[in-house]
């Protein structure tokens, strides 16, 4: 119970770094927002491949492509934005999907 805690926050957190990324923020700021992406999209799928949620670890690998450090991905400041977007609504989402689905174990 704990760990799914700490994984709701972690989602919480990184939805949040997400968004300020739709601020004017310096660069410095959109480079350590893809370093933490690439190694949180990393950790999110391995944790819901273990769960058995396939179309999470899905849209998490794809994420950890997007916003991979080592190789730049240049779609402009509208599109970053609107996947910044996407991808802070699939974190939300995400929630509610482990909420459900432990709710169901229990039952």
């Amino acid at each position: 119970m704990k760990q799914m805690k700490n994984d709701s926050l972690i989602k919480i957190g990184f939805a949040i770094l997400l968004l300020l990324c739709l601020l004017d923020m310096p660069y410095g700021y959109y480079q350590l927002v893809r370093v933490v992406s690439f190694v949180g999209f990393i950790y999110l799928g391995i944790k819901n491949y273990q769960s058995q949620r396939y179309l999470l670890v899905v849209a998490f690998s794809i994420g950890a492509l997007l916003f991979n450090p080592f190789f730049k991905i240049a779609l402009g400041r509208l599109i970053w934005n609107i996947v910044d977007v996407i991808y802070a609504v699939i974190l939300i989402f995400s929630l509610y999907i482990n909420r459900k689905t432990s709710h169901s174990d229990k039952v």
